[in-house]
């Protein structure tokens, strides 16, 4: 299987496909498989970082009008 620090093509044969691979709770697995079936490996994405306070909600108190 070719390295994944090879540049790749700007044209792909017909026929080429992207594959992900996993599982639930799994980092997935991509790669690249051209028609005669060799692989190219592509490497693994980093999740982009949220900061601290990104998806907190804030509870305000105060007073409950009933």
């Amino acid at each position: 299987m070719p390295t994944s620090t090879q540049r790749l093509p700007e044209r792909f044969p017909v026929g080429t496909k992207y594959v992900i691979e996993g599982r639930p709770g799994q980092v997935p697995t991509r790669f690249i498989e051209f028609p005669d079936g060799t692989k190219l490996r592509l490497p693994k994405r980093a999740a982009p970082r949220r900061s601290a306070s990104a998806g907190r909600r804030t509870r305000i108190k105060g007073k409950h009008s009933h």
